[in-house]
C-alpha cells in the first residue's frame, strides 16, 4: 500500500516469475543458456539487461518469453485486491495493457530523458551508456502521453510525486 492505495508492481511480478524453477526461468535458461544464471541458479538480471538492451532481437525474445508470465502474475495479484481503486506500476505500458488488465484509467508518471538517465545512474548504479540504451528501447514521453488519460510529471523529489498523486486522488470514489 502506497498512500493507502494498493499497488501491484510489474517489476516485482517480473522478479517473481523468473525465480528458479518457474516456467519463465526455464524458458530464459533454455533460450539464452546457463550464462544467464548466477552460481546459485538465480537469474543474473544485470547480465540479461546488458545483453538485451544492446541487442533488439534478444530483447524481443526476452519479452516473448516473459511477458505472458508477468501478465498472469499481475492478474493474480490484482485478484487479491479488495480496495475499489488500485494502481498497477507498469513501466513499459503498451496500448493493449488497457484491455488486458481492464484498466479504467491510465496515468503516466513521466520525466525528461536526461533526468531519467541521471536517476538510473544514481539510484540503480547503471553506467550512462546502459541507461541510455535502456531508455532508447522505450516509447517517448510524447508517444506515451498520447495513449494515457493523465500525465503526471516527476521532476521533483519522491515526496513531491506522492503529494501530486495524493492530490489527484483526494475526493475520488473509494478514497
Amino acid at each position: 500500500m502506497e498512500l493507502g492505495w494498493p499497488v501491484v508492481d510489474a517489476d516485482h511480478a517480473a522478479r517473481v516469475v523468473v525465480e528458479p524453477g518457474k516456467p519463465a526461468w526455464r524458458a530464459l535458461r533454455d533460450a539464452f543458456g546457463d550464462a544467464v544464471l548466477e552460481v546459485d541458479g538465480t537469474l543474473d538480471r544485470a547480465f540479461v539487461a546488458e545483453v538485451v538492451f544492446h541487442d533488439r532481437s534478444a530483447l524481443h525474445r526476452l519479452n516473448r518469453l516473459t511477458h505472458g508470465h508477468i501478465g498472469a502474475e499481475i492478474h493474480r495479484q490484482l485478484a487479491t485486491v479488495t480496495h475499489p481503486i488500485a494502481f498497477v506500476a507498469l513501466p513499459l505500458f503498451r496500448p493493449e495493457h488497457r484491455d488486458i488488465f481492464n484498466f479504467d484509467e491510465v496515468w503516466a508518471v513521466q520525466v525528461d530523458p536526461e533526468t531519467a538517465v541521471a536517476r538510473l545512474i544514481q539510484y540503480r548504479g547503471f553506467r550512462e551508456e546502459d541507461a541510455r540504451a535502456r531508455i532508447a528501447t522505450q516509447m517517448s514521453n510524447d508517444e506515451r502521453a498520447a495513449l494515457v488519460d493523465r500525465v503526471i510529471w516527476n521532476d521533483g523529489t519522491i515526496d513531491d510525486l506522492r503529494t501530486r498523486i495524493d492530490q489527484l486522488l483526494k475526493g475520488r470514489r473509494g478514497g
